[in-house]
């Protein structure tokens, strides 16, 4: 929970939105690159997007399965 509560305030509002339970660190990870390249609405969107498609990923081996 520390982790999470040390996250930035924006990552941490969309983490609480999150479809998926993201661990602090993979969403850091993704937020530090993100931010650095487009943003902080750059990276709210990348994460979106990694979401997305692991979900996706997950709905076809759902019905793959």
């Amino acid at each position: 929970m520390r982790a999470h509560d040390a996250l930035p305030a924006p990552l941490r509002l969309w983490l609480k939105e999150a479809a998926l339970p993201w661990s602090a660190e993979s969403a850091l990870r993704v937020w530090e690159r993100e931010v650095k390249r487009s943003g902080v609405a750059g990276a709210l969107r990348r994460l979106a997007e990694v979401e997305a498609a692991t979900l996706a990923r997950e709905r076809v081996a759902a019905w793959s399965g």
